[in-house]
């Protein structure tokens, strides 16, 4: 069995006259989650927030599809082309579907 043994680490704070604690420089910046258990107990936990408009990206039909993407971008690397040719192609393309360039 693997169990991960957590070391707890207890400090004596002071809150502040306007109500602030000071968790430590290495903590400056990051985003918590403060939970209040009952009375005068609380869970401080760091945490990331995700803005709604981007929380699609982090559903399981967003990981899926980006699985596939990845798998077919390393079975079909990159590989030099020739503009000219491409814009060539294109350009018969668009006659072929306009009906232009029909033998008479």
């Amino acid at each position: 069995m693997n169990a991960r043994v957590l070391d707890t680490k207890t400090s004596v704070k002071v809150v502040g006259s306007s109500g602030q604690i000071s968790l430590g420089k290495e903590h400056a910046g990051r985003q918590v989650l403060i939970e209040e258990r009952e009375p005068g107990v609380w869970l401080v936990r760091t945490a990331l927030v995700i803005p709604e408009n981007e929380a699609w990206l982090h559903t399981p039909q967003a990981r899926q599809n980006l699985q596939q993407a990845l798998a077919w971008a390393q079975a079909n690397p990159p590989h030099e082309s020739n503009p000219d040719v491409i814009f060539e192609e294109l350009g018969n393309a668009e006659e072929k579907r306009h009906g232009k360039g029909r033998s008479k």
